[in-house]
């Protein structure tokens, strides 16, 4: 299956892969890629790429939501075949570079077998290698505060709670917000569409993941692109308060 790429704005796309999204900004031949989707997205992950003009060569840096891995999963071959920055936020690095895991275990997945969408879900993620490690070598923090200096100039924005470095990224002046898997529009494993958290089970701490829907209602923007679900297209801070509601 090819790689579904949607441009939600100038420079910016967001790329549905198997169950799990990644965000590509371009400025000129220049690439910024965030996430990079399960291992076996790497064929996707890379025709998205040339969809948009670019190629994993062109690619300034990768920057990671969280060390999941459903969006960590080709972030070390990019470093490793092509010497491309991987940067997250410092309290991520460690998970990275699997010092320790943040996410949730074999054991807990199965005693919620019996939820709607979570078999089917289970399967595709051993058939994405979902369950295999990638560990990234040499992960690094961002550089500075405030906008980085790549294509798009993402702003990270610390939002804990999914797991402890989890960063969503601000592009202020085309008013989209990267969410990551702080603030989602839909899951397999959920009935509801629209804004809302992952169900319980994934998140590290989930009173974390609500306090940082505070910090997501604080961000000006009305194109939110998540983890997992299509765009919503809406005011941010609204998108984050029903979040907070429906998980109330």
């Amino acid at each position: 299956m090819g790689a579904d790429v949607r441009q939600v704005a100038d420079g910016t796309y967001l790329v549905h892969g198997s169950h799990t999204n990644w965000v590509i900004l371009t400025d000129g031949d220049a690439v910024t890629l965030i996430d990079t989707g399960y291992p076996g997205d790497r064929r996707q992950l890379l025709d998205s790429l040339t969809a948009v003009g670019g190629s994993p060569e062109a690619v300034s840096a990768v920057l990671i939501t969280h060390a999941h891995n459903d969006h960590l999963g080709s972030a070390e071959y990019l470093r490793a075949a092509h010497g491309t920055p991987v940067l997250l936020h410092e309290a991520e690095v460690p998970h990275a570079r699997r010092d320790f895991l943040q996410q949730v275990s074999v054991g807990t997945v199965l005693r919620n077998a019996w939820r709607p969408g979570v078999l089917p879900w289970m399967v595709h993620v051993l058939r994405s290698g979902g369950t295999e490690q990638h560990p990234v070598t040499a992960p690094a923090p961002f550089p500075s505060a405030g906008a980085l200096d790549l294509p798009g100039r993402p702003v990270p924005v610390h939002t804990p709670g999914h797991t402890d470095g989890h960063c969503a990224y601000h592009l202020p002046d085309a008013g989209v917000v990267i969410s990551g898997d702080a603030l989602v529009s839909g899951h397999a494993t959920a009935r509801a569409r629209g804004p809302q958290l992952l169900p319980d089970m994934f998140h590290h701490d989930r009173a974390g993941t609500l306090a940082s829907l505070g910090i997501l209602a604080g961000l000006d923007g009305d194109v939110l692109l998540p983890g997992h679900g299509p765009v919503h297209r809406g005011p941010v801070g609204e998108a984050a308060l029903l979040a907070r509601e429906r998980a109330a």
